[in-house]
C-alpha cells in the first residue's frame, strides 16, 4: 500500500511539472501572433485536472493506510495466502433472485426506452424479486 502511495504522488508530481512546462511554453512560443492569447486551454485543464485527480488519490490512499493501523498481510513479502483471507458474509451460489433482479432493471431501462407502461412492471417484478432474495432463507428447502 505504501508503494501505491508512493507511486501516485509521483504521478501528481509528474503531471504538475509537465503541466506547468505546457503552460510555459504556450505562453513564450507564440508572443508575435495578435490573437493568440498565450495559454492552450484544452491542455492545460486537462494537465491541471489530471494532477488533481492523482493527488486526490494518493491523499486517500494515504489516509486508508494511516487508518488501517499498520501493514496489511499482502503488503509483506513472508505472508501466506489465507493470512488475508477475512470472512465475506454469506452468499447463495444456487440463489436465482440477482438473476430476476437483474431482469428488472433491465425491463424498466428498457421501458424508459420503449414506452413508459413497462417501466411499472419492472418495479413490480423488482419487488417481487427484492422480497424473494430477502426471505429466501426463511423458507423452503434452505430455511431457517
Amino acid at each position: 500500500m505504501r508503494s501505491n502511495v508512493v507511486l501516485w504522488w509521483l504521478l501528481a508530481g509528474f503531471f504538475g511539472s509537465v503541466g506547468a512546462l505546457y503552460i510555459g511554453w504556450n505562453i513564450v512560443a507564440h508572443p508575435d501572433v495578435p490573437w493568440y492569447n498565450g495559454i492552450e486551454w484544452v491542455g492545460s485543464v486537462a494537465l491541471v485536472f489530471g494532477t488533481l485527480m492523482a493527488a486526490f488519490i494518493a491523499w486517500y490512499l494515504q489516509r486508508v493506510h494511516k487508518a488501517q493501523g499498520g501493514e496489511l498481510p499482502e503488503d509483506t513479502l513472508t505472508a501466506d495466502i489465507d493470512d488475508g483471507d477475512p470472512e465475506l458474509g454469506e452468499f447463495s451460489p444456487w440463489s436465482w433472485w440477482p438473476i430476476v433482479l437483474a431482469f428488472a432493471a433491465a425491463l424498466a431501462f428498457i421501458g424508459l426506452a420503449v414506452g413508459s407502461w413497462m417501466v411499472p412492471i419492472g418495479f413490480a417484478v423488482f419487488l417481487v424479486a427484492i422480497v424473494g432474495w430477502v426471505y429466501e432463507y426463511y423458507r423452503g428447502y434452505f430455511a431457517r
